[in-house]
């Protein structure tokens, strides 16, 4: 799925020092310094300051706040990563996402709103660019619109 560059998007995180495995659950809050494997099913909120992984068993239903996501399994709620988010050929994802970078392969089912923002912006504290005075049309006149000139 990925190639040598968006692999190492990943790799570069820190240690997977992490695992929801398989045949667990877990509900509540969850907060990592460090990158967190799920393969089993997760209930709440979610936060690590470094990469998530999802198995094609992992689910997770709750509010994920990451630096990456790699998506292969199913996920139902609302996602923000500062960095980029992936869903594999085989992830589900309802919800809301905000990220910086979306990669959905073939097969991959997404249902729900995107938001994107660039590198330089924050994503919670953005508010949207204005457009410059330039670049906003102008209403056309009556004779550029072709409509029938008023007569007086």
């Amino acid at each position: 799925m990925w190639n040598k560059k968006e692999e190492s998007t990943y790799s570069k995180s820190g240690e997977l020092s992490t695992i929801l495995g398989k045949d667990s659950y877990f509900e509540g809050t969850l907060e990592l310094q460090h990158s967190l494997r799920i393969d089993g099913k997760f209930k709440g909120k979610l936060k690590t300051t470094d990469a998530l992984y999802i198995g094609r068993e992992g689910e997770i239903d709750g509010d994920i706040t990451v630096k990456n996501a790699l998506i292969g399994g199913k996920v139902i709620g609302k996602i923000i990563a500062s960095g980029k988010i992936g869903l594999e050929s085989k992830s589900e994802f309802r919800g809301e996402m905000k990220t910086t970078k979306l990669v959905i392969e073939e097969g991959a089912l997404f249902e729900g709103k995107c938001s994107m923002a660039s590198d330089d912006l924050p994503l919670l504290d953005r508010t949207m660019k204005k457009t410059p005075d330039k670049f906003v049309p102008k209403p056309l006149s009556d004779s550029e619109s072709g409509k029938p000139q008023s007569e007086n």
